[in-house]
C-alpha cells in the first residue's frame, strides 16, 4: 500500500488522531503477503510492535478470486473430470474469510501463547487487543531471522530446532486439539541469540475434529505396530483408501513404506531423499493409471499439509530425529 493509502486505513481503524500515541512508525513494510503487510512501530508507552495491516477490500475479492482460481483449475485439465473440486473450492474460501478476522487470529495467538506458557523452545508475540481490529491486527514484534537459517548451525543446534517443530505439531494434535496449519516456513524465525523459535501468522489456526485425531492415533499406531489389518482399517476411516477400490493395496504400500523407514532406524535421517523419491515416483505411476484421489476429511488435508510441511523443513535443515520415540509418545 502507497504511505497515504495505509494513513487511511489506519485512520478508519484507529481514528485521525493515532499518530499522537506512537514514538515512531516505519511507513516501509518489513514484510508483506498476499492479504496484509507489516509495519513496524514503538508505541509512547515503550511497547515495541509489530502491526499487520489488511490491504484495503481484500476480504470482498475473496469469493471471486477463489473462484477464478477454480475455473482455470478446471479449464488447466490438470484434474480429472469425474474429481470434485466444489468442496476444496468452499473450504479455501472459508480459510481466507477466516484469515481476514485478525481478531480471530488475536485469540488464537493468545491462546498458543497460554498453551506453550513455559516452554522454554518458543516464542510467540503478545497479542495487543488495545491497538487490534478485524482489519489490523497489533503484536509485541520479535527479533529473529528466516527459520532456513538454522541449516547453518551446527548439527546439535539444527537437530534440536526439527525436533522442537516436530514435536510442538504432535502437541498441537494430540494434547492441544488444535493446531496452526499453515506450515509456511516464513511463519517461523529463529533467534540465534538465545535458540528460541519465534510462531507467527495464527490465521490459519484451527480446532481439530475428535474423529480425525483419533483417526491418527489409530493409523500410527497400526503403522508402528506393523499391525497390516489396523492400518487397513485406519486408512479406510481416515478415508485414505476406499476399502474395495482398485488402488487401496498400493496407496497402503505407500504408507507402510513410510513406516519402515521410521522403523528402520533409531534416527531418521531428513537429509536422505529415499523415501522422498520412492514416493514421488509411485504418485506418479499412479497418476498415469488414472488414480483419483477419494473426498477426504478437510481435517485430514489440514494434518496432511502441516506433516508435510515439518517433513520439508526438517529435510531443509538436514535434520536426524528420533522420529519413531516422539510418535510412540503420544500412540503407543
Amino acid at each position: 500500500m502507497p504511505p497515504k493509502q495505509l494513513r487511511d486505513v489506519l485512520n478508519r481503524a484507529w481514528g485521525a488522531d493515532w499518530r499522537k500515541s506512537f514514538k515512531s512508525f516505519n511507513v516501509r513494510p518489513i514484510a508483506a503477503a498476499s492479504i496484509g503487510q507489516v509495519h513496524r512501530a514503538t508505541l509512547k508507552d515503550g511497547r515495541d510492535v509489530s502491526i499487520k495491516v489488511q490491504y484495503p477490500g481484500i476480504a470482498r475479492s475473496i469469493d471471486s478470486d477463489v473462484a477464478n482460481v477454480a475455473t482455470l483449475v478446471r479449464m488447466s485439465g490438470l484434474l480429472p473430470q469425474s474429481f470434485d473440486l466444489a468442496p476444496y473450492i468452499q473450504e479455501a474460501r472459508s480459510q481466507l474469510h477466516e484469515e481476514t478476522d485478525y481478531e480471530r487470529e488475536g485469540q488464537y495467538m493468545r491462546c498458543f501463547a497460554d498453551l506453550l506458557q513455559g516452554d522454554e523452545a518458543f516464542k510467540i508475540p503478545e497479542f495487543y487487543a488495545d491497538w487490534s481490529t478485524p482489519e489490523v491486527l497489533t503484536m509485541s514484534f520479535l527479533e529473529g531471522r528466516p527459520i532456513e537459517a538454522v541449516s547453518d548451525a551446527t548439527s546439535e543446534e539444527r537437530n534440536r530446532v526439527s525436533e522442537a517443530l516436530v514435536n510442538l505439531t504432535l502437541r498441537e494434535v494430540f494434547e492441544f486439539g488444535m493446531m496452526q496449519s499453515d506450515p509456511n516456513f516464513a511463519n517461523y524465525r529463529y533467534n540465534p541469540s538465545n535458540g528460541k523459535i519465534g510462531l507467527l501468522d495464527f490465521g490459519a489456526a484451527r480446532a481439530l475434529q475428535p474423529s480425525a485425531i483419533d483417526g491418527y492415533v489409530d493409523l500410527l499406531r497400526a503403522g508402528l505396530l506393523e499391525d497390516g489389518a489396523a492400518l487397513r482399517k485406519a486408512a479406510i476411516q481416515l478415508k485414505l483408501i476406499e476399502g474395495d477400490g482398485p488402488f487401496d493395496d498400493r496407496i497402503l504400500g505407500m504408507i507402510r513404506s513410510v513406516f519402515e523407514a521410521i522403523l528402520s532406524a533409531n534416527e531418521f535421517d531428513f537429509s536422505d531423499l529415499t523415501l522422498s523419491h520412492r514416493l514421488n515416483k509411485e504418485s506418479m505411476a499412479l497418476v498415469e493409471v488414472g488414480y483419483i484421489p477419494p473426498q477426504v476429511p478437510m481435517d485430514v488435508l489440514y494434518l496432511q499439509r502441516k506433516i508435510g510441511g515439518m517433513f520439508l523443513l526438517a529435510t531443509r535443515l538436514n535434520a536426524s530425529l528420533p522420529v519413531k520415540m516422539l510418535l510412540e509418545k503420544y500412540v503407543i
